[in-house]
């Protein structure tokens, strides 16, 4: 802002210094009816100001053909002159059609602009014909003025918008997320100016007319009710014309069976248009008792059959941009819209594969009213263009400077599979005695789940779990569930690159070197993500639990055995060889209790659930163990870390001793982790978890660094971490976040 307001400023002037001497010359290129819509009202604001402009227009394209209107005779009937009419189009309606259209303007541009020697062509969008005379006056040293650029709709018009960009001079964008990503494409911020869209200003204005049931009843007879009736409208998608009209047959299909007054527009003349007229005439829909088959709407007009629609069905980009100014419901179907800033009236069909889908997305929305949105504009685009265009500087260099900030980028929109289905995980968990799988939803519920002892050897284990798999995505389709993938925690030390488990834990038999990725992955035709079961818990916290925003924490799992998993920079740390994180084994003694790792003095050795037990039977046996108020074990009885720490709470004090000294080793080995890692934040997780928390944080409060004393211990409220974690491993990838 700094440098853009006084240069802005400097320009003003000089505009002001050459006023008397020239007038700036405009020339507007339109190309069919939709972009007529955005130009027409920037070109009425150029002819009410002949002191400061002289208006030329050139029409191509699909305006001068009939089967799509002649709609340059709307053009004619708005009392402009036009200076050009160029037949530009090679009819065809496939891709090789579009190349020579795209040659032929090329060829015929030279002469007319060389004629009208203008000194700013203003071009719109994304359409074919709209690259050729960006090209041409490019080539050709005319300066460029392009609208709405910077938008992202996930088709080939994306490229072409992009390349008319980087062609052009001059920006006139419609939101502040497209701005940003014109800033991204290195294009200069002075000459970049967030207007909103100029058909804004005519539709603001204009949709509340006294005599709309009159335009209703014109164009779908005198016995329809407003809100009662439906506007479609569907363009082929030139890089997947074949599933474009398939989802128009789908759409007229549903049409019919939602038996409602509908208008049906033509399509545009992109490549795959004509079979889309095909499909509509083989279904008899220009026939129809329900419809009426146009090819032009004039603006006005259309702009009233929208407001009060019940609904509008397509993928056309009038019904992600103006439908949201009147709160119309909107069902957009397909992925020509895909990245389209919508308001909360749009409900993408992205995925429109069947009938019953749209049917249903019908149902939803039809009659609904929402809040009106002005994302594309508050109806002063024009006003802003017209001062814009007056801060030219003909005497500045054509050659255009380029910079490279950062941009960020919001997708609020919804979708028709979120309503449906519930996108879901299958999460499966290896523990030393059971063996289990679970339907996780994307919010952290477990749907379903399955439990059986985990089988002693490798060939038993994994066809129970293909079985335990098979059995869930079967029943995720009666639940309404999506399985996006599979997520797999097991202990032990685990190559998630390659889902292959290196080394297994001693209480899971056969179990190292395996790669369990590619046999669920085969059977179930889903992809699949394997980790350590320390860290799916930590991943489980940071999606679902207290991890959620923190940058920095660790997990300590403390159950049958220790283990965990850190977060650093929002990142889980495998290490290089895949075994950080082996909390369990850090040292806190050089001459303590055995460990099972064959070392000596480890967490693991004094705090795990085994250690706890190991001293439990020790105290059983020398009859210490057992206190008043405790009830007397049996002698089938196995004596567990439980019974420990029920004696210790009765007053036991050999019981109390050893949870005391087990707590101070794990204190002292999270001390330790502390000082290495330094998160802000330690979650202690597991059945053990709620007896260590308050110990743990005393000892951090006596033994840490000043620094670390005050990080805070809590425990997991997450009641499946291991599955959990599995699931967030599917969830956070397929869902395009990172992992």
């Amino acid at each position: 802002n700094e440098t853009f307001l006084p240069r802005m400023r400097e320009k003003t002037d000089k505009m002001e210094e050459n006023k008397a001497t020239r007038k700036l010359r405009v020339c507007v290129a339109t190309c069919n009816r939709a972009d007529y819509s955005k130009l027409a009202p920037i070109m009425f604001g150029i002819k009410a100001n002949p002191d400061e402009f002289e208006l030329e227009v050139v029409v191509l394209g699909s305006h001068l053909i009939d089967d799509y209107g002649n709609t340059f005779r709307m053009i004619e009937q708005d009392d402009f002159d036009i200076g050009s009419k160029l037949h530009t189009i090679v009819r065809g309606e496939d891709e090789a059609a579009m190349v020579e259209s795209v040659g032929l303007a090329l060829v015929k541009l030279p002469d007319v602009l060389h004629r009208l020697r203008p000194d700013v062509l203003v071009v719109h969008g994304d359409r074919f014909d709209a690259l050729a005379l960006a090209t041409a006056a490019a080539l050709m040293n005319i300066r460029i003025l392009h609208l709405e650029g910077g938008e992202v709709s996930g088709t080939i018009d994306d490229s072409i918008r992009h390349a008319i960009s980087k062609l052009a001079h001059y920006h006139a964008c419609c939101t502040r997320t497209a701005e940003q990503h014109l800033i991204a494409m290195c294009e200069d911020h002075t000459r970049i100016l967030l207007a909103g869209c100029p058909s804004y200003d005519k539709l603001l204005a204009a949709h509340h007319r006294d005599d709309y049931m009159d335009i209703i009843r014109n164009w779908l007879g005198d016995n329809v009710k407003e809100h009662d009736y439906i506007v479609a409208l569907q363009h082929p998608v030139t890089t997947d014309i074949k599933n474009s009209i398939k989802i128009y047959e789908l759409m007229l299909d549903a049409l019919i069976s939602f038996n409602k007054k509908t208008l049906v527009l033509f399509p545009n003349i992109d490549a795959g248009s004509k079979e889309m007229v095909r499909v509509m005439r083989k279904k008899g829909v220009e026939q129809h008792p329900n419809f009426r088959a146009v090819k032009h709407v004039p603006f006005e007009q259309f702009i009233q059959l929208v407001c009060h629609a019940g609904a509008m069905i397509g993928n056309s980009s009038c019904g992600v941009r103006e439908a949201g100014a009147f709160g119309t419901p909107v069902i957009n179907l397909g992925s020509r819209q895909t990245g389209r800033e919508t308001g909360e009236n749009v409900l993408h069909v992205r995925d429109a594969d069947t009938q019953n889908k749209i049917y249903h997305a019908l149902e939803l929305q039809f009659g609904k009213r929402y809040p009106c949105s002005k994302i594309y504009g508050d109806g002063n685009a024009v006003p802003r263009i017209l001062k814009f265009l007056q801060t030219i500087d003909l005497d500045e260099p054509l050659q255009k400077t380029f910079c490279f900030p950062p941009v960020k980028e919001w997708d609020i929109s919804q979708d028709i599979d979120h309503i449906l289905e519930t996108q879901s995980a299958l999460a499966v968990d290896l523990g030393g005695t059971n063996l289990r799988v679970a339907i996780v939803s994307m919010r952290g519920k477990i749907v379903k789940k399955y439990t059986q002892a985990n089988p002693k050897t490798y060939e038993t284990r994994m066809e129970l779990i293909l079985k335990m798999c098979t059995e869930a995505v079967i029943d995720a389709v009666h639940l309404n569930c999506r399985i996006l993938g599979v997520g797999v925690s097991t202990g032990g030390r685990v190559n998630p690159q390659e889902g292959v488990i290196l080394h297994s834990t001693k209480l899971i038999q056969e179990w190292s070197s395996i790669d369990i990725r590619t046999p669920i992955s085969d059977a179930l035709h889903l992809p699949v993500w394997v980790d350590n079961d320390g860290n799916c818990a930590a991943l489980a916290e940071k999606k679902f639990g207290h991890g959620k925003g923190v940058e920095n924490f660790v997990t300590v799992i403390t159950g049958t055995g220790i283990g965990g998993g850190i977060i650093q920079h929002n990142e889980l740390i495998h290490g290089s060889t895949f075994c950080a994180a082996e909390l369990g084994h850090i040292m806190v003694s050089l001459d303590g209790p055995e460990c099972m790792c064959g070392s000596r003095g480890c967490i693991e050795a004094y705090a795990s659930g085994m250690a706890l037990q190991k001293e439990a039977k020790r105290l059983h046996d020398e009859e210490l163990l057992e206190v008043e108020g405790m009830l007397d074990l049996k002698k089938a009885e196995s004596v567990s870390a439980i019974h420990l720490i029920n004696a210790a709470r009765l007053g036991n004090h050999k019981a109390e001793a050893v949870l005391r000294t087990a707590g101070m080793a794990l204190g002292v080995g999270i001390i330790n982790i502390l000082h290495m890692v330094n998160p802000s934040l330690v979650i202690l997780s597991g059945v053990l978890a709620a007896h260590y928390q308050a110990p743990v944080q005393q000892v951090i409060g006596q033994r840490a660094l000043t620094s670390a004393q005050s990080i805070q211990v809590l425990t997991s409220d997450l009641e499946e971490p291991a599955l959990l974690g599995a699931a967030s491993m599917v969830l956070d990838y397929t869902t395009r976040r990172i992992y």
